[in-house]
């Protein structure tokens, strides 16, 4: 049962470590140097957090990640550059935890905490870049203030009821295997999209040709898929948003087709197997919404119910995604302006 608590608090500080490391080890070395908490003896090799030099530290450090964690953009910099120094301190904290046990346990731990830290970092970081999608401050700072206070709370926890700490962390753990795939598509998306909207401007007055050609990753999901033998009309690189049968943030492609102009085949492929929707355009209403880091295709219903469609395309495709409006308008008799023709609500179609 002891070595069963000494494992619970060290993979909860290697936790807590990943979502701030600064502020976990300044507020255990301040609760240890002004004995807040009395270290029993299995936990006495913890007693070196509570140096006035490391707290020192520590407390400078969390000081200048307390305000980069609060601008939007600046707290995923940030991020990209802990993704190293939080799983490495916390497996350091963790086997600080463990004292001087059997060469062969800590380097298991190590490992364990390592990964927890990693894993814990990755959600935190993931989160941080899909609220910069609308970069405003209020997120960024919402968020940081609840991690801190989940940081606080989880050393409470974690010393006051260990075992309680693990099996709250087992379960995130869980979860975050669950939903891995798309916390790691979505962080793939953002980073895309953020590059490219780095390397270019998003200028409509460049000539756009829609292209015509398959990729060969996606040319054989296609032709899985068409079954009739038709001709590609264009077929356009886009990352799918959130909207009907489709999951968000998938690299494929939008492919019109020469004999049927009200339909639409999205093509990708979702954990390495070949992915097809086709789409029906009939009573549909095209848009192009333009946003912080991407252009947007939205399809959705001309009366309001059925289902909805959103492509993402990066910033420097703002020409290309007029061009594909204007095409579909075309193919479904409809009149109006190749730019923005609705706005609608980001939690409606949000990505």
């Amino acid at each position: 049962m002891e070595r069963l608590d000494l494992l619970a608090v060290a993979l909860g500080l290697a936790c807590l470590a990943g979502i701030n490391l600064y502020l976990t080890v300044f507020v255990t070395g301040l609760a240890i140097h002004f004995h807040w908490i009395t270290l029993v003896p299995a936990y006495q090799s913890l007693e070196v957090l509570g140096h006035p030099a490391i707290i020192t530290i520590a407390g400078i450090l969390y000081f200048l990640e307390f305000f980069a964690d609060k601008i939007p953009w600046v707290d995923s910099a940030w991020d990209a550059v802990h993704t190293v120094i939080r799983p490495i301190g916390g497996a350091l904290l963790a086997i600080q935890v463990l004292g001087h046990p059997s060469p062969f346990f800590t380097v298991i731990v190590a490992l364990l905490a390592g990964s927890t830290s990693l894993i814990a970092h990755t959600a935190k970081a993931a989160t941080r870049l899909a609220t910069n999608t609308s970069p405003e401050p209020f997120s960024n700072i919402g968020l940081s203030l609840g991690e801190d206070a989940a940081v606080v709370g989880g050393l409470a926890l974690v010393h006051f009821n260990p075992l309680l700490a693990l099996l709250i962390l087992l379960l995130g753990l869980a979860a975050f295997f669950y939903f891995a795939p798309k916390i790691l598509r979505a962080m793939k998306a953002k980073i895309w999209l953020a590059w490219k909207k780095l390397n270019g401007p998003a200028d409509r007055g460049m000539p756009a040709q829609l292209p015509i050609a398959l990729s060969a990753r996606l040319a054989s999901v296609f032709s899985r898929e068409n079954i009739l033998g038709e001709t590609i009309a264009w077929a356009v690189p886009c990352i799918s948003g959130r909207g009907g049968r489709i999951p968000a943030n998938l690299s494929g492609a939008l492919v019109a087709m020469n004999e049927e102009p009200r339909k639409l085949v999205f093509v990708a492929r979702k954990n390495g197997r070949p992915f097809a929707r086709s789409i029906d355009l009939e009573d549909s209403i095209v848009a192009h919404e333009p946003r912080f880091l991407s252009e947007n295709l939205v399809i959705s219903p001309a009366a309001g119910k059925g289902p909805k469609y959103l492509f993402i395309f990066s910033r420097p495709d703002a020409a290309l995604v007029e061009q594909i409006v204007e095409n579909l308008r075309e193919r479904l008799g409809q009149q109006g302006p190749t730019g923005v023709e609705t706005r609608l609500e980001p939690a409606d179609l949000s990505s």
